[in-house]
């Protein structure tokens, strides 16, 4: 019998997980508690019941690799998993893939009062006391903004935030429907969720930038920024460019195309005052056999394909809570290659600083 799993997860701790496990007799609710992950400890309750686990590694993919999957192939059934504040679902879902595990929703907890603040700051876990290990270097903006994004839905709790939160979350969670803690029916959670939701699909960062179809007009001060280009950005330029993401934005993610590597392409995400860039792999331009390509890629490749460029393409989309859709729009574009650079692109030697940015956005 396989397991079909609910993930509860967010900042705040409310009884939500709870009222899941209540609504669904013979369910399991499981929790587990990271604070102590650097001296290699973990604190799992089953139904209530403690274990204190102690772990050679104290890291986030240990936790999930040596506990976590053994116990839920174990369990079976219906299980709620009720995520640590410092686990973001993504990977936990990541984690699952190819098990004999059904991903039912996401449900994130949104506290009104501190989350906009929150998702737009540059504060690490570690200065909250929240690192989930040594190292972790994570942003609570990268957290929360990822806990909210991956949702099949929301519920709200806390007060403030108004028009502006509400316009945030239609943008970053366009097809999570939100439901507020002091009136929740679980039944009516679980029904509003759409039949289209991610239901834990992981992307592989080619796929629509624009997921669930957020609405594209301004509202309330926050408005969305879709880049698109095909032709490559100057490094250096961009490098500097970069900059603009990181002032009143909740959100950036997208594909870059780089001079000096026409090959790769790159991702770029950034949350509040946070930004990675890491590598997805080559173009299809630059692959010979794509026997191995998804379908689905393949076929969004052969219908974009520009015949000197195939599927090269810059595409940004950036979510914005008081930085200027104009300026950042405008930043970006300053920073592609201009016409006489493009027309020397193959005899000119491009200083690169994301050549030496590995950091692949690997989880913990």
């Amino acid at each position: 019998m396989g397991t079909e799993v609910v993930l509860v997860a967010g900042l705040a701790h409310h009884d939500v997980a709870d009222e899941l496990w209540r609504a669904s007799p013979g369910s399991v609710l499981v929790r587990h508690d990271l604070s102590g992950l650097a001296e290699g400890v973990v604190r799992r309750w089953v139904d209530g019941r403690l274990t204190v686990l102690e772990l050679a590694h104290g890291c986030v993919s240990c936790t999930l690799r040596l506990d976590l999957l053994p116990l839920l192939k174990r369990l079976g059934g219906r299980v709620v998993v009720h995520l640590d504040p410092a686990l973001e679902p993504e990977a936990v879902c990541f984690a699952l893939r190819g098990l004999d595990v059904r991903v039912e929703a996401v449900i994130t907890v949104v506290d009104r009062t501190t989350w906009l603040a929150d998702a737009t700051g540059g504060v690490t876990l570690a200065e909250r006391g929240m690192a989930a290990a040594e190292g972790d270097e994570r942003t609570v903006a990268q957290v929360v903004v990822g806990q909210a994004e991956f949702a099949d839905a929301l519920v709200m709790t806390g007060v403030g935030g108004g028009e502006v939160l509400d316009a945030v979350l239609d943008r970053l969670a366009p097809l999570a429907p939100r439901h507020e803690l002091n009136t929740l029916d679980v039944a009516a959670l679980l029904a509003a969720i759409p039949t289209d939701a991610r239901r834990g699909r992981v992307d592989d960062g080619f796929g629509p930038l624009l997921h669930g179809q957020p609405p594209l007009e301004p509202a309330h001060g926050v408005s969305v920024v879709h880049f698109t280009e095909r032709r490559p950005f100057h490094p250096m330029r961009l490098h500097k460019a970069v900059d603009v993401l990181l002032d009143g934005v909740v959100r950036t993610r997208g594909r870059l195309w780089v001079a000096g590597q026409p090959d790769v392409a790159l991702w770029l995400e950034s949350a509040g005052g946070a930004l990675n860039v890491g590598s997805l792999g080559p173009w299809l331009a630059a692959v010979e056999d794509w026997s191995e390509v998804d379908a689905e890629r393949r076929a969004t490749a052969a219908a974009l394909w520009d015949p000197d460029y195939g599927d090269r393409s810059q595409e940004l989309v950036v979510i914005t809570e008081s930085a200027s859709p104009d300026e950042i729009t405008t930043a970006l574009r300053e920073a592609l290659v201009t016409d006489e650079e493009l027309a020397l692109i193959d005899e000119l030697e491009f200083v690169d600083p994301f050549a030496e940015w590995h950091d692949q956005m690997e989880e913990l």
